[in-house]
């Protein structure tokens, strides 16, 4: 159903109890927060933090200042983004504000409008 990247993989091993997926015909508007993953392949209006890690599918928007232990976006992000370890944009994400992360993949094709920072430091910001 899900294509996933080696990040996904680490982070969707054993307990998916806490799992959030919000899917394509979903529409949020508010504060999404979460200790375990969340998949968003609908839209998102608001703000979206995890402890763990989020994935921005191919046809998902997401208006949203983000947090997250770990990402990958294959959609599109309007909103900051602090990404405590590894942040991926794949070839058809586009996002449209800063970034903040420990570790950035950018992969020919993907779309970024905004600033980038970079350091350890990052781990530090999303508990």
């Amino acid at each position: 159903m899900f294509k996933t990247t080696q990040t996904e993989q680490e982070f969707f091993k054993g307990d998916s109890s806490e799992d959030t997926i919000i899917g394509r015909a979903i529409k949020i508007e508010g504060d999404l927060s979460s200790d375990g993953n969340i998949v968003i392949e609908g839209e998102v209006k608001g703000s979206v933090k995890t402890g763990k890690f989020l994935k921005v599918g191919d046809h998902a928007k997401v208006t949203a200042n983000v947090e997250a232990e770990a990402a990958v976006v294959s959609g599109i992000v309007e909103g900051n983004m602090t990404i405590k370890g590894r942040l991926e944009l794949m070839n058809t994400a586009r996002v449209d504000g800063d970034i903040q992360a420990s570790n950035l993949s950018i992969a020919e094709g993907a779309t970024f409008n905004g600033a980038c920072k970079m350091d350890k430091k990052t781990s530090e910001v999303v508990e």
